[in-house]
């Protein structure tokens, strides 16, 4: 393995070896966007829009890429972004990517659409922060805040861009579905990819049973594979600020908001008594169209200042992005896909490694940059790029 790793010199690297592995209904789950793809495509070349001012003749040789958020401090800007069904793409891969996080001493966000329990997580490592997706109904609410807190989660993160069920045509023409179905077409992608088959699948029903969504809810959820169980989609549409004001009242830990793009809502987030934001169009995964986070930030960082910690995730993929990013008003970002596929490619040294690839491209572009330290990244270091 570490002879495959070695292979491997950028986080875009590891894509390659997952779509190999992983069944191709998982890969198109992990992989794909909302509809045309166009919020996905965007959020990359956002960042092609923007070049650097660097300094030259700088004493670079002691640089500091530390930062505080939450009031923890962290070796880096960067963290893993909450990833649905982490375990089914890698044997226990939710556990894999916040220890990996852990030891680096970087963020890492658990998804609410994780088929581990959040308890077993936070027992692996217990700084992880956990990602809610609201149910419609009050007291199912309160019963999973509850459950949360008693899990000893510090840090808790509500994604609100998810009013509705997406249009993810790509998941339907891939075969994917939650709970997966089983057919001779998924069998099939099972015994035609035998290291997920035996590494992962087979593996998790071995030593754990089939694995079941378990932390939308206070209680257990429905198994990741069914023939006839459908997965409980509670309705959110109707959630509002209300809502939030309420959790906010219970919850007396750190809180982000996950899903800002306007810096109205960045506003309201921070009355409400927030204390971070997350700006995020969820990777590309919700609305098509949605504007590229990169492009939201600046607004927002200059609506809410520093009274509230401004983060951001969607598209990351270098150490130039982050530093873009902090440029313009982020103090950290988070990033998802790639750390997926590190984590079907090589379990937790694959995580690792994906941290240790996007950390040191973080530290190596300061120094090119002619900068030292985080708080040294201002919009005066970035240029706009003419059009091609």
């Amino acid at each position: 393995m570490s002879r495959l790793l070695s292979r491997i010199l950028s986080l875009d690297d590891f894509e390659i070896h997952a779509r190999r592995k992983l069944p191709g209904p998982l890969y198109a789950y992990v992989s794909g966007a909302v509809e045309e793809g166009v919020s996905a495509r965007a959020n990359r070349a956002a960042y092609a829009r923007w070049g650097f001012r660097p300094r030259v003749l700088v004493d670079v040789s002691q640089r500091d890429t530390r930062v505080r958020l939450l009031g923890q401090d962290y070796a880096a800007p960067v963290g893993i972004a909450p990833m649905g069904l982490s375990a089914m793409t890698a044997y226990r891969g939710d556990v894999v990517q916040a220890r990996a996080a852990a030891q680096a001493r970087l963020p890492c966000i658990m998804s609410g659409s994780s088929v581990i329990r959040l308890e077993e997580v936070m027992a692996a490592a217990p700084q992880t922060w956990f990602q809610a997706y609201l149910p419609g109904d009050p007291a199912k609410i309160t019963a999973l805040i509850d459950r949360v807190e008693a899990a000893g989660v510090q840090t808790l993160v509500l994604t609100v861009d998810t009013p509705v069920a997406a249009n993810r045509e790509n998941n339907v023409r891939a075969g994917f579905s939650t709970p997966l179905r089983p057919s001779l077409r998924l069998g099939w992608q099972g015994v035609s990819h035998p290291a997920w088959l035996f590494g992962t699948f087979l593996r998790t029903l071995a030593r754990h049973g089939m694995p079941h969504f378990e932390n939308n809810y206070a209680t257990r959820g429905a198994p990741v594979m069914s023939r006839n169980v459908l997965r409980d989609f509670s309705d959110r549409g109707h959630l509002n600020w209300s809502h939030v004001a309420e959790i906010r009242r219970r919850w007396r830990g750190p809180m982000v908001i996950k899903g800002i793009l306007h810096a109205e809502d960045a506003l309201r987030a921070r009355a409400a008594g927030i204390d971070g934001i997350i700006v995020s169009n969820h990777g590309g995964r919700q609305l098509d169209g949605a504007l590229p986070p990169l492009d939201a930030l600046p607004a927002i960082a200059e609506a809410v200042g520093h009274d509230i910690d401004v983060m951001l995730d969607s598209g990351i993929r270098r150490g130039t992005d982050v530093l873009k990013a902090l440029a313009l008003g982020a103090r950290a970002v988070f990033v998802g896909r790639p750390i997926n596929y590190a984590g079907a490619v090589a379990g937790e040294a694959g995580v690792a490694h994906a941290l240790r690839l996007i950390t040191d491209e973080v530290s190596r572009d300061l120094a090119l940059l002619g900068v030292t330290s985080l708080a040294q990244l201002t919009p005066e270091v970035l240029a706009p790029l003419a059009p091609a």
